[in-house]
């Protein structure tokens, strides 16, 4: 497998600082580490298909690692508790501004073997009284009515897949 190229990895690195401030998220301020996080990312998108989490172990199978997909899942509750994500790629704004450091974060993910998320949400009645599914974006939260869930999401650019149905 061919590394990545400074160029691409420059050109994914601002990709990313435009998607995570158009979101209001912010990235690791240290450049050396986000860099090679970024490069990580990239040769995660040629190996799998997908970026996966540089920091996980990725399964290779799409569905099975939709969780641990950059951003993961797990980004926002890591930020609101710890101030950063689990590979500290995303970062609060006390850190970025240099207020704070990134330090270790627990590993959310549920072992091997456990339930992950999937598309269908069982928690909620299967007739809500609605012309259409509800479908929510695990990335971000943000919701959409329709048949099914848009192929990206407008706000964080996540893929379809990362998708629940809500109600």
């Amino acid at each position: 497998m061919e590394e990545p190229s400074s160029r691409r990895v420059e050109e994914a690195y601002r990709e990313l600082i435009e998607n995570a401030s158009a979101g209001g998220y912010h990235l690791n301020p240290d450049r050396p580490f986000t860099m090679e996080l970024v490069r990580s990312l990239l040769v995660n998108q040629e190996r799998y298909g997908y970026m996966a989490c540089p920091c996980r172990l990725a399964d290779g199978q799409r569905e099975r690692d939709l969780d641990i997909i950059c951003p993961c899942d797990y980004r926002d509750p890591d930020l609101a508790e710890f101030g950063s994500c689990y590979c500290a790629l995303y970062v609060s704004a006390d850190i970025a501004e240099g207020r704070g450091q990134a330090g270790p974060i627990p590993e959310r993910r549920p072992p091997e073997g456990q339930k992950r998320a999937g598309r269908e949400n069982t928690d909620h009645p299967a007739s809500s009284g609605l012309a259409y599914p509800v479908w929510r974006c695990r990335v971000c939260g943000y919701l959409c009515a329709r048949h099914t869930p848009p192929e990206t999401c407008p706000i964080c650019h996540a893929e379809g897949d990362r998708f629940d149905r809500f109600m």
